[in-house]
């Protein structure tokens, strides 16, 4: 493993993927879910990162809608970021890395740099140490490396890389890259024994991936540079230039740098890994039970086999069934048969298309500050009904309302509450008024979560109706 201060870590988090829906949505996508265990996949990656050896302080790449996520995820975990950078405009992962080698260039020449997806489940062994020191000797070499899984059956959902003969490096190199294929050729290529699912795990010295960039996609090559060049600094992040990263076509390094240059390897990986692309992957990482069950949150299961049924809140019974997933949030139930998962993307795109549906997809009704957050409970004509919860410590913004009076009603904890010029503390059943129009600001000055009922009356109670005065998330 080379020296830490020059191998730096990358992290993609800015995917909005749904095929997990719904409890993945486009403002709470999997990267952020605990789908496997205690921590979220996000972070699942950092403490990985901790595990395998000596990295600098990770580099994650997001977009502005997840930059607190990242943030807040970040630090509950323990891990220390050496950077966020943020994508003003999405443009998939070949201009995403480009800006992050960039900027790790500049940071400190010469270093090497690891790709890494922020919604993967992988293993920390052995097998994933070797395979990564194996990456850096070739990575040294001038390589531009990336993953093989060793296949363990003839899956579909996965894109496979043909490797040739090996290296001095121990790396293999790359003969070509083969899309999703399906079960008859996935079955052909276990069987010629030459072939690896695309990982999507890229380690190599940044300056090297910069060099083929230039020479084989000198658009990307120019947005990453001007972007990094003229990006600004935000509170704790970094914002890409807008003009410059919107000029970057939307194309992914595989098209872009790696079916193209003569310097890709592939570094045979026979470690657990899964890219979670579905619910019968979370089926798989979940560990089934004897009767091949996974159950996660309040559900009873009777007679019932091969399955998956994960609940937020509802408490969820499944009687005599097998082959089955069962996903149930708070304002959704996926019912569907297991082995057919893959087909949640058009349920997806069928929810899309009706603008009743539509804000399924993108939206859950408990959103997410870095204050805290809040739950929509009612709403009616003319009212609704919010559960706040915010964090010790944290305030929200000193804001007013044009359109809306609030009332608040404090459950848990207690709450400093801020009205025009007067400040006031507001204990556990109590509750106070804020008029229309009215300053104020609501903290949680102590050390437990302040919970509270927010009943809003007004005209209009979008999101939107809010003038923020004072922000300490930079927020307008």
């Amino acid at each position: 493993m080379s020296n830490s201060s020059d191998f730096t870590p990358v992290i993609l988090a800015g995917g909005k993927g749904t095929r997990l829906w719904p409890m993945s949505r486009s403002a709470r996508p999997k990267q952020f879910l605990a789908l496997t265990g205690e921590w979220s996949l996000f972070q699942a990656t950092l403490l990985r990162l901790r595990e395998t050896g000596d990295y600098a302080d990770p580099l994650v790449v997001t977009n502005e809608e997840y930059r607190f996520l990242v943030a807040e995820q970040a630090a509950e975990c323990g891990v220390a970021l050496g950077a966020i950078l943020l994508e003003p405009v999405a443009r998939n992962t070949a201009p995403a890395v480009a800006a992050a080698s960039a900027f790790a260039e500049n940071r400190n020449p010469g270093t090497l740099v690891h790709i890494l997806p922020s919604d993967h489940e992988v293993r920390v062994d052995d097998a994933y140490r070797q395979a990564v020191a194996t990456a850096v000797t070739a990575a040294e070499a001038g390589q531009l490396v990336t993953f093989g899984i060793t296949p363990t059956e003839p899956a579909t959902g996965y894109g496979y890389i043909e490797a040739g003969q090996q290296q001095e490096s121990g790396a293999l190199t790359v003969s070509r890259f083969v899309e999703k294929p399906d079960a008859g050729t996935a079955q052909k290529m276990i069987a010629a024994g030459n072939y690896y699912w695309n990982s999507g795990m890229f380690l190599f010295k940044a300056e090297t991936f910069l060099a083929e960039c230039e020479r084989l996609a000198q658009e990307v090559h120019e947005a990453a540079i001007f972007s990094v060049n003229n990006a600004a600094a935000d509170l704790d992040f970094i914002r890409l230039d807008m003009e410059a990263f919107s000029q970057a076509p939307n194309i992914s390094i595989d098209y872009a740098i790696f079916e193209k240059t003569d310097k890709a390897a592939v570094v045979r990986s026979p470690i657990v890994w899964s890219d979670l692309g579905a619910w019968d992957a979370v089926h798989k990482a979940g560990g089934p039970d004897d009767q091949g069950n996974v159950a996660r949150g309040p559900v009873s299961l009777i007679g019932t086999s091969g399955s998956l049924v994960i609940s937020e809140k509802l408490h969820i019974a499944v009687n005599g069934l097998e082959d089955v997933a069962v996903i149930a949030t708070e304002d959704a139930v996926l019912v569907g048969k297991l082995s057919k998962a893959q087909g949640v993307g058009d349920i997806v795109k069928a929810l899309k298309s009706d603008p009743e549906t539509l804000a399924l997809t993108e939206i859950h009704r408990t959103s997410y500050r870095p204050w805290g957050g809040y739950t929509s409970l009612i709403t009616g004509e003319r009212f609704q009904v919010k559960r706040l919860f915010v964090k010790p410590g944290k305030e929200l913004s000193l804001q007013k309302h044009h359109h809306r009076s609030e009332h608040w009603v404090v459950v848990r904890g207690t709450a400093e509450v801020t009205i025009g010029d007067t400040i006031k503390t507001i204990g556990e059943n109590e509750s106070v008024y804020i008029p229309r129009g009215e300053v104020h600001r609501l903290a949680n000055p102590g050390k437990i979560e302040l919970e509270l009922i927010e009943v809003q009356t007004g005209a209009y109670l979008g999101e939107d109706d809010i003038i923020r005065l004072e922000d300490k998330f930079g927020r307008v």
